[in-house]
This record gives structure tokens, sequence and C-alpha cells, in this order.
């Protein structure tokens, strides 16, 4: 039996996703483009008889999530770019005490307050870790509503099998537009997995203390050096990236990368190329962290021109560049371009073709 497709915006489906997959207990405070999903949680927790607070600010929010989470509920918040800015040290204090946590950011226009219109610029703060310390967070970025969903679900288990946060990194055109979703079952409650590290339910047994303290340097280095080897597991087996047009080895004249609404807009731009016998290949990232060097680099040592295309003046083309430098010894070190678009301003297909045929001085 074919399953039943719902018209939703991605926001929505982050959130329905989100109670399906077993979400106990959502804080946030309101910010534009993600407000639908605050605005649905509000609603459909509180049928279901779970915790919803619409918190006084993002930093208490953030700070609520890492104490629900640490009494053993699966969490999560959300925002929009100046309002994670403000979760940073709340993340940073989850990553430390091994706390899993889901973060969605419906990213817009910065620095600062900047513009309510969609963008990517929040890619160094989420990959690099924008808190304090040694540390990172898993960042899935969905191209659409179905993997609004899916991602969404993924998060939740990909937090409690590391005990560390997750970025679901969606930028506003993703979070605004509708498209048809299968959503995922709902998941039983006593399904979940088990959290014997909380604090909850300690009676006969010796009481628990989570911190991200340690004032000894050597035990705190020994601590970060033990998550560092946990996330060196999760580089292994966690990375996902899809690709279109670059199954055959010598089948396209030039490369593109790029993740999101990008990724959309680029494959509109190899659609225009096909009309005029140019033949693109895409690589898009899923997990934006860990990134798919390894992938992008056995791809890049075919020599082809890269163009990377991004909401962003030149973020995701660092790791881009860094990928191209891996390529096997011997390999060609492909040139890597940038067509990049900031303050919510969004490429156009043509324009994307254009720097390919320039790239390509057709």
């Amino acid at each position: 039996m074919k399953e039943e497709k719902v018209l939703m915006k991605g926001n929505e489906a982050i959130a329905e996703a989100a109670i399906r997959a077993g979400c106990g207990a959502y804080f946030g405070y309101p910010i534009t483009p993600q407000n639908e999903l605050i605005a649905y949680m509000a609603k459909n927790m509180l049928d279901k008889g779970r915790i919803f607070i619409q918190a006084e600010s993002e930093t208490a929010s953030i700070n609520m999530v890492y104490g629900a989470s640490a009494a053993g509920a699966r969490a999560m918040t959300s925002s929009s770019s100046p309002g994670i800015s403000l979760k940073q040290e709340g993340i940073s204090y989850a990553a430390g005490a091994d706390i899993p946590v889901v973060v969605v950011n419906v990213v817009r226009g910065g620095p600062g307050l900047g513009s309510i219109a969609p963008s990517q610029s929040d890619y160094f703060q989420s990959t690099r870790g924008g808190g304090h310390g040694d540390y990172r967070c898993i960042v899935l970025a969905p191209k659409s509503v179905q993997e609004c969903a899916d991602l969404t679900c993924l998060a939740f288990d990909l937090a409690d099998q590391y005990r560390m946060p997750v970025i679901l990194l969606a930028d506003g055109m993703i979070g605004q537009m509708m498209e048809g979703v299968v959503l995922p079952p709902e998941r039983p409650l006593a399904d979940l997995p088990k959290r014997d590290w909380t604090v909850g339910n300690m009676a006969g047994r010796p009481s628990r203390h989570i911190t991200s303290i340690n004032l000894v340097p050597e035990e705190l280095e020994a601590k970060t050096k033990g998550r560092y080897a946990r996330y060196k597991i999760i580089e292994e087996k966690e990375t996902r990236f899809e690709t279109a047009g670059l199954d055959a080895e010598d089948s396209v004249d030039l490369i593109m990368v790029a993740y999101g609404t990008s990724a959309r807009i680029a494959l509109g731009a190899k659609k225009l190329a096909e009309k005029e016998g140019i033949k693109l290949g895409i690589f898009r990232p899923i997990t934006l962290w860990p990134f798919p060097y390894k992938a992008l680099a056995k791809i890049a040592g075919r020599g082809r021109p890269i163009l990377t295309v991004e909401m962003s003046l030149g973020q995701l083309v660092e790791d881009v560049k860094l990928s191209a430098l891996e390529a096997a010894p011997g390999t060609p070190r492909p040139p890597v371009h940038l067509l990049g678009h900031s303050g919510g301003v969004i490429p156009a297909e043509e324009e994307v073709f254009a720097e390919v045929k320039k790239i390509l001085g057709k």
C-alpha cells in the first residue's frame, strides 16, 4: 500500500517528525523564519501531554533542553541565526557534559539581526563548534521537506547514540517551502533508547552528577581526547552525501558542490546545461559535519573544475578546497571556484549556469 503524502511546510515537518521520534520536551523562543515550528509544537506537544515551554529567552531555552535531557527526556530547541548565537554557550555545555540534544537552525541572513530571508551563512558556526572549547556537533542539512522529516528522526537517534548535540541546519527557504511529505511512523516511548546515565530514577543506587566542569587540566584533556576518539568513529560511520551525474569516471565537464536550497538550484542549472550539451555533476553533502572529505577528494581527483554554490560568501568552499587537497597523489588538483551570495540573496539557476559556462570558456 502506497504511503500517503501530506502537504506541509518544512518547519511543520520538522516539528511533527520530532514528536513522532519521541521528543518529550521542547523549549524555544519565537524568531522568523522558524516560527511555524514553535507554533506547531505549542499545540501538538501539549495535546500529547508532553512538555512545551516558550522560554523567556533563547539562553533560557537551551539550558532547559540541557536539564530535560539530563533528566531523561528526548529534548529539542529551535531558532534562527541570531537566536542560535545566543544558545552557543548552552550547546557547549551540553557537548562538555555529553548530553544528547537536538538543535534546529532555520538560517536567515546575518551577521547581527541581518534579514529574515534565507541564507547559509551559519555554516562555520555549526560545523566548527560555535561555542567555546574543543567539541563538535553532528550537522545535518536537508534539501527538501521530506528530508526535514527524515533527518529530524535521524538527529534524535544520533544524539542518543553518541551522546552529543546534533544540529539540523535548514536554510529559511527549506523551512518555509511546502511540499508533499511521507511522515515517519510514530515511535512508542517504550521503544526509545534506554538512558541509564541520566540523573532521573535514582532510587536504590548512587546519585549521578552530570557536569562539564573539571578543574584538573590533565583530567579535562583526557576526557576531551576520549570525546575526539568518539568523533573519529562518527567520521567513519556517519558521513552522508548524495551525487547526481557522477557515476561514470569521465562523464562530466564540471562538478558543482552545494547543500540545502543551493543544491536544488544546482540541479536546475544541471538541467539547463543538458540542453546545450554540457555535462555537470553535483556533489551534495548531507552531513556538513562530519564532512565527506574522502568521497569528495576521490571525485576531485578526476581533475574537473569544481564550482561551489552557496548562500554565503565563502564557507562551504573551504571544506571543498580541503577535499581537493586530499585527492590521491599523482591525480590532478582541480581549480575550485565560488558562486556565493549573502544577506538573504538566493542564486538563480540561470546565474549558476552562466558561471559554469564562464569557467568552461563557453
